[in-house]
């Protein structure tokens, strides 16, 4: 699979934290299934080849997505199809960052994928087609700058509460949430509820999800460290609450994680960056 990272434009790099573009090409004797747990970011997806498949989960089903998506925080692991030709982009925002842009209650979109053509219109065909002519990762990159830099005029302003969430990121959520609560300028029942407007979960929820999102990413980049190992690196104080995380957000203990990867034909998150 080649992937590649871009520091968004200058301009766009206070609500955009990256754009990732992916291309993995499958045999077909290959397994085309992948599970994707849950992570601490909003996105915007374009399948610019074959369009996924997902299933969420307790679904039987796996439902064909549009071909760009706007896909809010998830709350459990979902199963994709990427079919045989994925080559996709994916724009990760920062904390506050998808707010700003769309003007809507974060959490009205937890576990929710929108088609993008629904949320910014007409001109999503015209994107989705320079992305199928782009002849080059740094073209497809363009095409999605282009896209997001005409946005600007429509962006909500920064306040402090999206600083203190970037720095509860970088953290890896091992922060006292009152500190955080601080650092944004908010009484503690004021920074709750902004945080369900502006991220879509409550902080301390999004704090746990911050820190099992970069267990499970550590799995995935070095598969030979122990999850003793991973526990420890995350800010994990003991093993009960590390299992208990990874049951409520990918759904089964560490130990099945471990076999899914195995054989897994594609890691989705290893090249992540939050």
């Amino acid at each position: 699979m080649q992937t590649q990272f871009y520091l968004p434009h200058v301009l766009l790099q206070e609500f955009v934290n990256c754009i990732m573009v992916v291309h993995a090409e499958m045999y077909a004797d290959d397994p085309a299934v992948v599970c994707y747990p849950p992570t601490p970011q909003h996105s915007l997806f374009f399948y610019i080849n074959d369009r996924i498949k997902v299933q969420k989960e307790g679904g039987n089903d796996f439902i064909l997505q549009p071909r760009s998506v706007v896909v809010g925080l998830q709350s459990s692991t979902v199963s994709l199809d990427i079919g045989r030709s994925h080559k996709a982009v994916r724009v990760g925002f920062h904390p506050g960052g998808m707010y700003r842009l769309l003007g809507f209650s974060m959490a009205e979109m937890i576990d929710g994928s929108y088609d993008a053509a629904d949320v910014f219109g007409n001109e999503m065909q015209d994107v989705n087609n320079r992305l199928q002519e782009a002849g080059s990762f740094d073209e497809i990159k363009e095409v999605i700058e282009q896209f997001l830099l005409v946005k600007l005029k429509l962006l909500k302003r920064a306040v402090p509460f999206d600083n203190a969430m970037l720095e509860l990121l970088r953290l890896n959520g091992n922060v006292p949430i009152e500190q955080i609560a601080s650092l944004a300028c908010l009484s503690l029942r004021q920074f709750e509820r902004v945080s369900k407007e502006r991220i879509g979960l409550s902080p301390k929820v999004f704090a746990r999800l911050v820190r099992f999102s970069k267990a499970y990413r550590l799995r995935e980049n070095f598969p030979q460290a122990s999850w003793t190992s991973i526990a420890y690196e995350c800010g994990y104080f003991d093993q009960a609450h590390f299992i208990r995380d990874f049951k409520e957000f990918a759904g089964v203990a560490p130990g099945i994680i471990e076999k899914e990867l195995e054989t897994a034909p594609v890691r989705m998150q290893a090249a992540m960056r939050l």
